[in-house]
């Protein structure tokens, strides 16, 4: 025991120093808002790595089914044979390419392909609009005009085949479940978690894993921990400072300044690489939305601008980030008793607003996180205070680490820790021209516009679903709504 205290003791005594003076470089080019570049060069060795091992595991691929092929056609003419190998070879790399996007990941193949009708809460968008599932509008008018025969006739049994096809298709595959797991891969990212079938495919690849895991865990892992807990601890100590200066204009910009350079110290934690892009358009005052994956969406964004945060009080972890915080900036964060008073919070939420010395007040309009593949119904909440809205879109590159939140599966200390053993946190955020609600448009349809638009730019599925059919069941009018619509079509005595 005491010779394992020795170890202990002298591991400490010879690492704490350059640790030290590890932290305090990164300290000082946050607050001067540069960077060397170690992160961006090591992210893009991984590309390299990554595409090495997916070149070997496609070679892999193609070898099997090469093999196959010669098995089956034994006996079998030359050329017949020849010509499927071909053609499966060319099939296999095909369908590579057609599931990639332009980040190199699968978005996540569908099961089934959709015709006629898709049932959504307004059926005004049965068809157009929100389903978004890659058919061309010509397609879906033809085909649409087949379920329109029914306008204004008698009823026949086989009229309701539609709607019990359209059951089927949701029970196989719907448009919200999918949207709570984690974003498939198509190419393997030298993780375990993101490959459940472990399957050999060559000692080399092999190699790479055991010394991708051995890095992971065994360097980032335990100094990213360091890094998160030396940040967490100034994060608190220059706002508890921020927090006794007067009130003034010099408080304002220093409190700016401390902020982005304490969440930049945090972002060394994940190996964030961040792109921002359209800084013209950074928000400045009023509302600022954004798409939400990830309890560090604010640790995203706070690394380029200040903002007030609006939410929940919490506990734990959670909790003295949000006392810290609030010692040197105005949030507004209410109580369980609260949530449900909305009048309350829209008071609050106004009253913040309407001070032009406040920062820009940062909501996630969704209310949970989405697994960064599309953007879910946004409250209205936000969109009925009036004023300016920033809007902002995130989308994360899952090939080196995902950030979605699974907050029905994984805790927050779970999920800190995934990301913590990831490769890297690369994300890109687009600041879009601040949007001004029309003076004939309600809320819902200014939130919808504001959604459509961050959907667009991030390349996210545009869905009009609400994210809380996470944790509840479907509302009970949206079926009689659809009910109400398909009896429209019928003659009545």
């Amino acid at each position: 025991m005491a010779f394992i205290l020795t170890v202990l003791t002298l591991t400490f005594s010879i690492f704490i120093t350059p640790f030290l003076l590890f932290f305090l470089v990164i300290v000082f080019l946050a607050s001067i808002g540069k960077s060397l570049g170690v992160r961006r060069k090591y992210v893009d060795c991984l590309v390299k790595i990554f595409e090495y091992s997916r070149e070997i595991t496609l070679k892999r691929q193609r070898g099997v089914d090469k093999n196959e092929v010669e098995s089956e056609s034994e006996g079998e003419d030359e050329i017949v044979a020849e010509g499927e190998r071909g053609r499966q070879r060319s099939n296999k790399d095909d369908n590579v390419v057609c599931n990639q996007t332009k980040n190199g990941f699968a978005v996540g193949a569908s099961l089934i392909s959709r015709e006629d009708l898709i049932l959504v809460p307004d059926p005004v968008q049965n068809y157009v609009g929100n389903n978004n599932l890659e058919v061309s509008r010509e397609k879906s008018l033809d085909r649409k005009s087949s379920y329109d025969l029914l306008v204004k006739r008698e009823f026949d049994l086989s009229d309701c085949l539609y709607l019990v096809k359209t059951g089927v298709e949701a029970i196989i595959e719907d448009q919200v479940t999918s949207r709570f797991e984690a974003e498939e891969l198509k190419s393997w990212n030298l993780m375990t978690r993101t490959n459940h079938n472990h399957e050999f495919i060559s000692w080399r690849l092999t190699f790479i894993w055991l010394f991708g895991f051995a890095m992971r865990y065994f360097f980032l892992l335990p100094l990213r921990i360091l890094i998160c807990f030396f940040g967490v601890m100034w994060l608190t100590l220059c706002t508890a400072l921020v927090g006794y200066m007067p009130d003034s204009a010099f408080k304002r910009w220093l409190n700016r300044r401390v902020n982005i350079m304490c969440f930049g110290v945090l972002s060394s934690a994940l190996s964030a690489v961040i792109n921002y892009h359209n800084l013209e358009n950074r928000p400045k005052r009023g509302i600022c939305v954004a798409n939400h994956t990830s309890p560090i969406d604010v640790l995203v964004l706070m690394c380029d601008n200040c903002y007030s945060l609006i939410g929940q009080s919490h506990g734990g972890f959670l909790g003295m980030l949000q006392r810290a915080l609030a010692r040197a900036s105005p949030h507004i964060w209410f109580e369980r008793s609260e949530v449900k008073d909305r009048e309350a919070v829209a008071k609050r939420l106004k009253h913040h607003v309407s001070d032009p010395n406040n920062p820009p007040i940062l909501i996630f309009p969704e209310g949970t996180c989405i697994n960064n593949t599309s953007v879910m119904q946004f409250k209205k909440g936000s969109f009925e205070v009036g004023g300016v809205i920033y809007p902002v879109a995130i989308k994360y590159d899952v090939r080196f680490g995902d950030a979605f939140w699974n907050s029905s599966r994984y805790s927050m200390v779970q999920y800190l820790y995934m990301m913590m053993s990831s490769w890297a946190i690369v994300c890109d955020v687009w600041y879009l021209p601040p949007m001004y609600q029309e003076p004939d448009e309600n809320a819902i349809d200014f939130a919808n516009r504001v959604k459509r638009v961050i959907a667009k730019q991030g390349g996210l599925v545009d869905l009009m679903w609400d994210g809380q059919l996470k944790r509840m069941k479907p509302k009970k009018e949206w079926k009689e709504k659809q009910q109400e619509e398909f009896s429209k079509r019928f003659k009545i005595e």
